[in-house]
């Protein structure tokens, strides 16, 4: 998982840098290792640090950072390792000169690395799949032998990309003094948006991984990406669209969930209101089996909404329970279980006069190690509560995500190997209460959904192999 920004300015007088900073703040909850970005204004100006963008970008650095178009990146190592040679963007000087961001895992990766050093002598350097884009990308533009770039070499380009390479991508490129092109794989797993801004002098044009980015950016979003779909922005800043290869849309679930903020849309549906949705629909499970709570929790704050909707449909008091500390990052992407333990200890503060006596059910967005969830109920027990019922707004998670969320490894999934009964018995729960998966299809149809994490079900060809080979990838870059 990571945040991606594209950004065709106003007119060549006006830098980009300050507005791609600002953009990458708010894409920050989608990567805190490292942050970057790029500018064009005759050559490739770059900047790349380790850390979050309000931290590692300094003025002194940006003052040759002149350009009208750029990209910029925040990462979080779901694959590869966490070094600054690793980190986005990435630029190439033939042909043309592209620099490329992306977002997602490709899955094929052992085969692009040996074609590539077998048929074209290619060196892969870094640990970043990005290498594996940009590389495949440049041989296929040179490909068609055009003196400068039309939209039809660039399309034959993107589209000579995805019969290659296999995997989740929502890929941005800059091709020097030629133009912007944003492409997806063939099922359009990861998100990408292109959004607008009208201005007295001109228009300027965004591509981003969330909505959010373009409300704080002043865009208007005008349109998502579908599977396989490309978009060029020309010179003249003229938009072409092309439907590349496509196969069945299978977008990502679980940036409803959890990846993405609250306050982005998808499919012109606001991702806070499906989660209220899915609350509703878990209210119906607690009626199923009887629980009976005195007052909902979230854990802040991504189960906020789920929690607002539970609280509504089984009509009891929502209250706020837990205390969020925000200078601690999201123990999720944090890269190893070591460090994802220690944020979790800094993180919460229970509200006892809140809890104390009370049967509590307390909800989050899911539960996928159960490290969080297990220190959750401890930290409500010690608070005095009577019983602690623990919901998560998503499905039961079994199964490996291949295609950027980090959960590549079945053993460290507390649900994979254990029934319901005991998982609540491995996070110290009265009783755990997760939303079907059928549940929660329903509310997606006409979406075309990724749910392999929980159902199993890949939308790409997967083999065992492969899936070894992905594991094996991740143990290496966490020692």
């Amino acid at each position: 998982m990571c945040g991606i920004l594209g950004i065709v300015g106003v007119n060549e007088k006006e830098d980009v840098y300050n507005e791609l900073i600002c953009g990458l703040t708010t894409l920050q909850h989608r990567g805190q290792d490292s942050a970057g970005l790029v500018t064009f204004d005759r050559t490739f100006h770059l900047e790349k640090k380790l850390g979050v963008a309000s931290e590692v970008f300094k003025q002194n650095d940006l003052d040759s950072c002149r350009g009208a178009w750029g990209l910029g990146h925040t990462r979080y190592a779901t694959q590869g390792e966490t070094r600054l040679m690793d980190a986005q963007p990435f630029t190439l000087n033939h042909p043309y000169g592209i620099a490329m961001v992306h977002n997602g895992n490709i899955t094929n990766f052992e085969q692009l690395r040996e074609n590539l050093a077998q048929d074209h002598r290619y060196l892969i350097e870094t640990s970043n799949d990005l290498e594996f884009l940009l590389y495949t990308f440049g041989l296929e533009l040179e490909k068609t032998g055009m003196f400068r770039v039309t939209p039809e070499s660039v399309f034959q380009a993107v589209e000579g990309v995805q019969r290659k390479v296999q995997g989740a991508y929502a890929t941005i490129a800059l091709i020097a003094g030629q133009g912007m092109v944003a492409f997806t794989d063939p099922c359009g797993i990861r998100p990408l948006l292109l959004g607008r801004k009208d201005t007295e002098t001109g228009p300027a044009y965004a591509f981003a991984s969330e909505t959010k980015c373009f409300d704080y950016l002043g865009y208007t979003p005008i349109h998502q990406l579908g599977a396989g779909e490309a978009i060029f922005i020309d010179a003249n800043k003229k938009i072409h669209t092309h439907s590349g290869v496509s196969k069945r849309q299978a977008f990502c679930v679980f940036e409803y969930i959890y990846l993405s903020q609250a306050d982005t849309s998808f499919h012109g549906r606001l991702v806070a209101s499906d989660r209220e949705k899915l609350g509703h629909v878990i209210a119906k499970r607690f009626q199923e089996r009887g629980f009976d709570p005195d007052i909902v929790i979230d854990v802040p704050s991504s189960g906020y909404f789920f929690a607002q909707g539970l609280a509504e449909a089984l009509g009891i008091p929502y209250k706020k329970g837990l205390i969020k500390n925000n200078q601690a990052k999201r123990s999720f992407i944090s890269p190893t279980q070591a460090l994802r333990k220690k944020i979790v200890h800094q993180k919460h503060n229970p509200l006892k006069t809140v809890i104390q006596g009370k049967k509590v059910a307390v909800v989050d967005d899911s539960i996928v190690r159960g490290t969080t969830s297990k220190h959750i109920c401890d930290l409500i027990r010690r608070a005095g509560a009577e019983a602690v019922y623990f919901v998560s707004g998503a499905p039961a998670i079994k199964h490996p995500c291949i295609y950027g969320v980090d959960m590549p490894d079945p053993g460290e999934m507390v649900a994979a190997i254990r029934t319901e009964e005991e998982v609540a018995e491995f996070m110290g729960a009265d009783a755990v209460v997760y939303p079907s998966l059928e549940d929660m299809r329903s509310l997606y149809q006409g979406i075309g959904i990724c749910d392999a994490c929980f159902s199993g079900e890949y939308p790409s060809n997967v083999s065992e192999e492969t899936l070894e080979a992905i594991r094996q990838e991740k143990v290496l870059s966490c020692r």
